[in-house]
């Protein structure tokens, strides 16, 4: 078991309030054949237009419910949230942020007070007086639309020894819809898991969401959802909900009312496809608040969104997008960031096509944040739903691009180390040719006839946000981000950026061409070991070719190889506490965890006949969401790497990442560390 980044999950005291969590001691009345008078077919779903075709945009109240700032929860942690606090803020959407497309007016955690006689959901009366009907018709009355907040399994609570019947399902009662066990689900082990081979278990969650839609709701979201939270690994079905989450899915789709259906928090990745299946989009990471005197800080939680949403991208889309939680970055004072980080945190949500909803008090905004949220340029940037991705990773001054249909990419360039830094985006590597007009859009400004690269001195976590846009039109654009992703003694995969009106590539090695593809990524084979390639590729369409790509340059392995190099040899130097732990997948049935801070791992004698640029390979484990680390090459040049986690406190599955590092001919040693943090459990590495 590895040591662990503390992780922010103070959420779990508000929410087991909020859900009035008492004693799981309760008896387990005797599962009878009642359950036979419950249909198991499903009615056919009634079609709605498609929810969620653009990232949604609005408000959520749970920023203000969990900071400690001054005077937003006076009454004890999380008292913000009422009817009356929550219509102030939907009049504020209303006049300050509709006209921009803000209309989501999402009621988080500390809503609920208990259940009715059926277990479904009641309003806190002393926060709610006149009900969440009432409400969501006054925020509809504002033309806008009403959001709630749910956890994933049957509420402690509202068990009742077994006995509340459930709505419209006659002879089924909660006793019918768990397991004999009583055994604990979601991120807090706050609810029974429901077990849905019972036909009673898909009427109970229908009587829920069809509750919701007679109030009026127009977005649920569900928290606590495993695998992810950190709960629920191959060895912990307890956690896992996707059963849960596909029964809410078909709730929704028959509810009779159009709802968006989203979940949290940090969802597993390898359940991907079942998410975009069954939701309207998903948290990629835990909350993105402080838990302290302001809404959030940069190193909290801000900063971490860079590295674990890389994994994500490619999932997003039409109905279902990733959610990188609530921006705060409206008000100064109570958001607690430079406005350097606060432009960084609305460039970064809007090029990656996340939700748009601001979690500070609407009614105090100050001009900057105002300017921020309001930008026409950057909300249509976020509503084109072309999430951007990032060159590479290997250093904290990082470039991030989405390729448009018009032509233009938008480029985005972020310093995320803590001192001042340039950032430089070169056109070959983003697939761009010939010159181009470059605007920087939040300072509205257009640069004419730019060539070759774009370049910005950014402050401490500083960002800049650009289109760029090709003087000519070209039949074949040049292919972008060409990467190696591996490499034998004779082969090397290759993959780039497919190129707008290409329906081939040339692939190149040292200028001569070597084979043709039909695909954005193709295996060279046939190569020599030990041997320095340079690749390029060209797209081509009806016998016209695009200009070559950014070249990329290394060796192949040495015959036979690569060589692996295990972590836990005996020639490896450990620091710190890290230290040798089983693992049954991983090669040797070791690994070396507990890595981070002043623990360490170096690998010795990793051996190249000549120096040059070589793929390193590293095999890794990680349970949590994503963690980094440096590789330091012989106590000089350093390397970030990213480690994309599992979020489902999977420690013993083995992944791999990659990346080019220059070696010294002779033996290299590879310091894998992070003096700010713990990282990923090590297997190997190849060279």
């Amino acid at each position: 078991m590895s040591l662990r980044q503390p992780n922010l999950i103070k959420r779990c005291s508000i929410v087991l309030a909020a859900v009035a969590l008492v004693s799981t001691a309760a008896a387990t009345a005797p599962a009878d054949a009642v359950q036979a008078t419950v249909q198991a077919t499903q009615p056919t779903p009634v079609t709605h237009p498609l929810i969620g075709a653009k990232p949604y945009m609005g408000w959520s109240s749970w920023s203000l419910q969990s900071t400690n700032y001054p005077g937003v929860n006076p009454d004890g942690p999380g008292s913000f949230i009422s009817e009356k606090n929550i219509l102030t803020q939907a009049n504020a959407l209303a006049t300050k942020l509709k006209p921009y497309g803000y209309e989501y007016v999402n009621v988080d955690a500390g809503w609920q007070d208990g259940g009715d006689e059926y277990g479904r959901p009641v309003a806190m009366a002393k926060r709610f007086p006149r009900g969440m009907k009432a409400v969501g018709d006054d925020i509809h009355k504002l033309g806008l639309k009403f959001g709630i907040y749910t956890t994933v399994g049957l509420g402690i609570d509202v068990y009742r020894d077994g006995n509340t019947p459930i709505y419209d399902a006659p002879g089924c009662f909660t006793r019918d819809i768990v397991y004999p066990d009583l055994r604990l689900t979601n991120g807090w082990d706050g609810a029974y898991k429901i077990n849905y081979d019972s036909p009673c278990a898909q009427k109970y969650a229908d009587s829920i969401v069809k509750l919701f839609a007679s109030w009026g709701v127009d977005f649920i979201k569900m928290d606590g959802v495993g695998p992810g939270s950190w709960k629920g690994a191959p060895d912990d079905p307890n956690h896992n909900n996707t059963a849960d989450i596909e029964a809410w899915w078909r709730a929704v789709q028959n509810a009779g009312r159009p709802m968006m259906y989203t979940l949290s928090w940090s969802l597993s990745h390898r359940y991907a496809d079942v998410w975009k299946k069954n939701s309207n989009g998903w948290r990629i990471d835990t909350d993105v608040e402080c838990y302290c005197d302001t809404i959030v800080k940069w190193d909290s939680s801000v900063k971490a969104r860079w590295w674990d949403l890389p994994q994500w991208i490619d999932d997003a889309g039409p109905g279902h997008w990733n959610n990188l939680d609530a921006m705060n970055v409206g008000v100064g004072a109570m958001d607690g960031l430079t406005d350097a980080e606060r432009q960084s945190y609305m460039t970064f949500w809007a090029i990656n096509s996340a939700p748009l909803f601001a979690g500070d008090d609407l009614t105090k905004l100050d001009a900057y944040g105002l300017k921020l949220l309001t930008n026409r340029e950057v909300i249509a940037i976020d509503q084109s739903g072309n999430p951007a991705r990032p060159l590479n990773q290997d250093q904290l001054q990082q470039t991030w691009y989405a390729q448009n249909a018009d032509g233009s990419t938008t480029v985005a360039l972020f310093n995320l180390a803590d001192t001042p830094a340039t950032v430089t985006g070169n056109f070959d590597q983003l697939g761009i040719s010939g010159k181009a007009t470059v605007r920087d859009i939040w300072a509205n400004q257009n640069t004419r006839n730019v060539a070759g690269s774009v370049s910005a001195a950014l402050p401490a976590h500083g960002s800049k946000l650009y289109k760029i846009t090709p003087n000519a039109n070209t039949p074949v654009s040049k292919p972008a981000d060409l990467t190696a992703t591996d490499v034998s003694s004779t082969t090397t995969s290759l993959t780039w950026r497919p190129s707008a009106g290409a329906t081939s590539y040339q692939v190149f090695a040292n200028g001569k061409q070597i084979k043709t593809s039909s695909a954005p990524s193709t295996v060279v084979s046939g190569l020599s070991p030990q041997t320095q390639y340079t690749f390029t590729v060209k797209g081509v369409k009806s016998g016209r070719t695009s200009d070559p790509s950014a070249a990329i340059t290394m060796y192949t392995a040495k015959s036979g190889g690569p060589v692996r190099y295990e972590a836990e040899a005996p020639t490896s130097t450990l620091t710190g506490n890290a230290g040798i732990s089983g693992c049954t997948l991983c090669s040797g049935g070791a690994k070396i965890g507990n890595i981070g801070y002043d623990a360490t791992v170096t690998l010795n004698n990793i051996t190249v006949p000549t120096t040059g640029t070589y793929l390193v390979k590293v095999a890794y484990t990680d349970g949590d969401t994503s963690r980094q680390s440096m590789l330091t090459v012989n106590g000089a040049d350093s390397y970030w790497v990213n480690y994309s986690g599992l979020g489902d406190n999977d420690w013993g599955t083995p992944q791999v990442t990659y990346l080019p590092m220059k070696l010294t001919a002779g033996s290299n040693a590879i310091k894998v560390s992070n003096p700010n943090g713990y990282i990923a459990d090590i297997d190997w590495i190849t060279v």
